[in-house]
């Protein structure tokens, strides 16, 4: 959904996009994940997430800059089914993107929220034994079924592509960690066009792109605590020959009440090609806020009775 709440920080910071364009960015949000051990099988029954991110860049610009933020819920299916003993996983999230205008006299620098990407998608988890999982991910952001919509300065703020998106990750989670590498990779069905009044005239060529999610926390009863790291970075293509991305470094906590689960973290960028109106690096602090609930688990079967003790005299 990066792709989303970016092209609305630019856009407002902008006077418009005409021609044909190449767009730097990837719609899955880079830490989206970071937290959760997606590689490893969930236990069969349904799951509801949210997460919630708010990134702050340091500099804005002397008319203002714009604060981004996105809302993911997402509802969760562990169905009993496996395919390749791989326990089959259905998702559905349908974000919603915020911007913040503060700082200086711009009156366009509008707050504003969109609906936008629905995400449809499965998941293939397989349990390797001693703790270990991989999985695969599969889906799709709808992006088209929302074409149109909403709009910073009179523009569309994003682009109307569907975006489609594949993960790979590893976890580990034994003795109460949490080990996990998540590569996801998203590319674009494109030329995408604006139509209507205010158009951006198309075509319009995004950059595939590739996120890495790390994380690696401990729980302690019902605490969770440890250091995460997620970067993003686009892949050329010949409107849009370099690179651009970033890395985050930050801490998690999290506390287990019971019926649900909730997770904070907070990173800083490390590493950025994202520079100011002076041209200097600009860098971004991000907080995220996580809630997990359980909404249905299959029971576990009981263990088997003790057989009976006989003895011989």
């Amino acid at each position: 959904m990066m792709k989303n709440w970016l092209a609305a920080g630019a856009v407002a910071l902008s006077v418009g996009m005409t021609g044909t364009a190449a767009f730097a960015q990837t719609t899955t949000v880079p830490g989206e994940q970071v937290g959760l051990a997606v590689g490893a099988p969930l236990p069969e029954g349904v799951y509801a997430l949210n997460t919630f991110t708010y990134r702050a860049p340091d500099s804005v610009g002397p008319l203002g800059g714009v604060d981004t933020a996105v809302n993911i819920p997402i509802l969760l299916w562990s169905t009993p089914w496996k395919i390749l003993d791989a326990r089959v996983e259905l998702a559905v999230a349908p974000p919603t993107v915020f911007t913040f205008g503060r700082g200086g006299v711009n009156p366009g620098l509008r707050d504003s929220s969109i609906n936008v990407g629905t995400f449809i998608g499965g998941i293939f988890a397989w349990d390797l034994g001693n703790n270990v999982g991989v999985s695969y991910l599969a889906g799709v952001y709808l992006n088209e079924l929302n074409g149109g919509r909403g709009a910073v300065l009179g523009y569309p703020a994003f682009l109307a592509s569907n975006t489609y998106r594949q993960g790979f990750a590893i976890s580990y989670t034994g003795d109460g960690w949490n080990l996990t590498a998540n590569l996801t990779y998203n590319f674009y069905d494109t030329p995408a066009f604006f139509g209507g009044p205010g158009r951006v005239l198309g075509p319009q060529f995004p950059s595939d792109g590739l996120n890495l999610d790390l994380t690696a926390t401990k729980k302690f009863g019902k605490f969770e605590i440890g250091a995460i790291g997620y970067g993003t970075t686009t892949l050329p293509n010949q409107f849009a020959p370099g690179r651009s991305g970033y890395f985050a470094l930050g801490g998690l906590i999290g506390y287990d009440f019971g019926p649900f689960t909730v997770q904070g973290y907070v990173a800083r960028h490390v590493a950025t090609t994202a520079v100011d109106f002076r041209g200097r690096e600009n860098y971004v602090t991000e907080g995220f806020f996580r809630v997990i609930a359980p909404l249905y688990t299959v029971a576990a079967a009981p263990p088997p009775p003790p057989a009976p003790l006989v003895r011989k005299y």
